[in-house]
């Protein structure tokens, strides 16, 4: 067995009870299957030809500390955070590390919305959780899931009853920090009955320590019938941030989907999405972006199943990568036998501004129904030297030529953006970060305590 999965594997077994004392017996339900799958399967290493360019090993390896017993870490996060989307309305929640804080004032939820700590809720309302936690994120093809899910103690639960429009969009707000490196183990469970609507904003955010710190997270989210669900997981962390995500997605009939994921700064990333089509007439719109420079590292692997007809699927990944920093994408779309009428593109594009940047990319599409529209496929490039040249002939100096012609590459990810304010507040943020002026997407003075 790997040595940066033992030491996981053997800090439970040793303090198995304390754990599960500090969870909810829906959680720990699922942990001794999840410790025989980590057992037997480990992590996945670079030969697995799915990780063949992220060392998961490694990130494991160090000594993290975990925060078993569940302290609540003093923190200014309640005071000190003002998010600064204009016009963005939102209900506010924090996880803080790995432990959830439910903000100070509450604003009132329409009836029958649940939304908060996941361990609270799994007490509270166990056949509720117990309906749908872990049964879409399948812990036996991947360790990182399987340790996530043995060591995971809490997280964040949103439940929309059905035909419930939850008109102002949840936002949680995870932060990362204090002088200790720790590994941070977070789930998230989204469940939107039929006819349902919600927005969910998800916003990584590391405080500047100079400390290593892991996050693994795993998302659920559960799209009833004729549900409309929009998921955005933004993160803006620091160079010594590890972070490994893996969001799975389950649509029934007449769903409509959109997840987007952008990366504007941070250390090693990699993140893993699964979307499985289980009705007719569901729609998923997969998107995301990746802005990188210095050493940062962002590695994203997507599988949309496509298991009824009359399905739609539309995929657009984005990178622009800078320095020796270095992405990967790796994209498969599977159309099984009776999905007929299926309709699904994958793109993939990629602008190295540097000699020294390398950018890994692997589209695949498997088709085993005949009457379907599909397409997929990828482009790595540089910036366009005629249009710098014609820019800088009209009086634009280099550097902000550079910066508009990226701007303009990422426009279109942008533009996928179901959130108005959203999308006003991500074009300046990525316009800064072209810039190299991005510290932050937030206006904040928030300090996280060991």
């Amino acid at each position: 067995m790997q040595e940066a999965i033992r030491q996981y594997i053997d800090l439970y077994k040793t303090q198995r009870d304390v754990i599960e004392s500090h969870s909810a017996p829906v959680l720990n339900a699922l942990r001794a299957q999840a410790l025989t799958a980590a057992e037997e399967n480990g992590l996945p290493s670079r030969k697995d030809e799915r990780y063949n360019h992220t060392d998961i090993e490694a990130l494991y390896a160090p000594d993290y500390g975990l925060n078993l017993n569940r302290i609540a870490l003093p923190t200014s996060a309640h005071e000190g955070f003002r998010c600064d989307v204009p016009n963005l309305t939102s209900q506010l929640y924090f996880l803080v590390g790995d432990c959830f804080r439910a903000p100070e004032k509450m604003r009132p939820l329409p009836e029958g919305i649940i939304a908060g700590s996941l361990c609270e809720i799994a007490r509270r309302q166990p056949d509720l959780v117990a309906r749908y936690y872990g049964k879409i994120a399948d812990m036996t093809k991947d360790g990182t899931v399987a340790l996530n899910t043995l060591l995971a103690q809490d997280g964040f639960f949103l439940y929309i009853p059905s035909h419930t429009v939850l008109e102002r969009p949840i936002q949680l707000i995870n932060l990362i920090g204090g002088n200790i490196p720790t590994m941070n183990n977070r789930r998230i469970l989204i469940v939107a009955d039929e006819g349902a609507q919600a927005k969910i904003l998800v916003c990584d955010h590391s405080e500047e320590t100079g400390i290593n710190h892991l996050i693994t997270q795993v998302t659920e989210i559960w799209a009833g019938k004729d549900s409309v669900i929009d998921y955005y997981n933004l993160e803006e962390n620091l160079p010594e941030t590890r972070r490994v995500t893996s969001t799975y997605v389950h649509q029934e009939e007449g769903s409509n989907v959109l997840v987007n994921g952008i990366t504007l700064r941070n250390g090693i990333t990699r993140d893993n999405y699964h979307i499985s089509l289980d009705g007719a007439h569901a729609e998923t719109q997969l998107c995301g972006m990746a802005i990188a420079d210095g050493e940062e590292q962002v590695d994203i692997s997507t599988f949309i199943d496509h298991r009824a007809a009359y399905c739609h699927s539309n995929e657009l990944f984005k990178f622009v990568l800078n320095d020796r920093s270095q992405g990967a994408f790796a994209g498969r779309i599977l159309v099984r036998p009776g999905a007929q009428k299926t309709e699904a593109y994958q793109s993939n594009k990629n602008l190295c501004a540097s000699d020294e940047a390398h950018i890994y990319t692997k589209p695949q599409l498997e088709i085993y129904a005949d009457d379907v529209k599909c397409s997929h496929g990828a482009t790595v490039g540089q910036l366009d030297q005629q249009a710098l040249f014609y820019m800088r002939t009209r009086g634009i100096s280099e550097a902000e030529a550079r910066m508009l012609l990226m701007f303009a590459f990422m426009s279109d990810v942008i533009d996928h953006v179901r959130l108005d304010a959203l999308k006003e507040r991500l074009r300046q943020l990525v316009e800064r970060r072209f810039r190299g002026e991005l510290s932050t997407c937030k206006q904040c003075n928030i300090h996280i305590k060991p």
